[in-house]
């Protein structure tokens, strides 16, 4: 998950501040939430992210359980990442991209998708709001055997995020019986609070994790590690994932938006 640039960290109307995780656990929504239910085994899930990052973070646990169910699944990542530590004195973008690329298929193997097809897009990292035509017409191959797309939510708060989101859509609706795109959230844990009107909780699905999903799910995170460790002692190398911010993506339950 790269940073997004000054200005753009939340959508107008977003508070300023961020949500501790402390809150999200102790709301008593989540038991309201419906369970996911999985496509059918055989079924071909392709899996969208705007960094190498997002889908790990946001969905690994519901990840292994398609895999484990049988799902075919297939990983498009639409840009490599650079520019998460931008003013970094040790890392250039170049090399950050492919420290980047080689954590994420780390990670996909530690949740049993070593051999699924994986895509990488290497559109420009922080800027795919300006790329959204090429986005869309590039995934489009990807998409268009799928039973269902995940993607980051449209609403999501990081203007990487909503680009793929909406190039999500934009690629179904194509087709005149397109796949169902779920949307996951990423970043809207950091600003949303539990509860708020902003977050569409009646197209909420929750995927309450098992113990061996949980463990699974931590293993992949830990393999980014230029995004869970520092670079270097220098500010501008600080991780992009400190502990307060995985916090959110070490709960016992994931959601979608159906």
């Amino acid at each position: 998950m790269s940073r997004p640039g000054d200005g753009e960290q939340r959508r107008a109307g977003h508070p300023r501040r961020y949500t501790e995780e402390t809150a999200w656990r102790a709301w008593d929504g989540w038991a309201t939430l419906p369970d996911l239910d999985l496509p059918a085994a055989g079924q071909l899930v392709s899996v969208v992210s705007a960094h190498p990052d997002d889908d790990v973070l946001a969905i690994g646990g519901l990840v292994q359980r398609l895999r484990r169910r049988g799902c075919d699944l297939a990983f498009v990542c639409a840009t490599d990442g650079e520019a998460s530590h931008p003013d970094s004195p040790t890392m250039t973008p170049t090399r950050l991209a492919l420290h980047r690329t080689d954590e994420l298929g780390r990670a996909l193997a530690r949740l049993g998708c070593s051999g699924a097809r994986h895509t990488a897009l290497h559109l420009p990292d922080g800027r795919l709001g300006d790329a959204s035509a090429e986005l869309a017409n590039r995934l489009e191959p990807s998409l268009q055997d799928a039973a269902v797309v995940l993607a980051p939510w449209r609403g999501d708060g990081h203007p990487d995020h909503e680009a793929c989101g909406r190039a999500a859509v934009t690629v179904s609706d194509r087709w005149q019986a397109g796949p169902a795109v779920w949307e996951y959230p990423v970043w809207a844990w950091h600003w949303a609070e539990p509860g708020s009107p902003a977050v569409p909780w009646g197209r909420a699905r929750a995927v309450r994790l098992g113990t061996e999903e949980r463990l699974g799910k931590a293993e992949a995170i830990n393999e980014f590690r230029s995004q869970v460790e520092p670079l270097s002692d220098d500010p501008a190398d600080a991780p992009v994932l400190p502990h307060a911010v995985l916090a959110h993506f070490t709960r016992a339950v994931e959601v979608v938006f159906t």
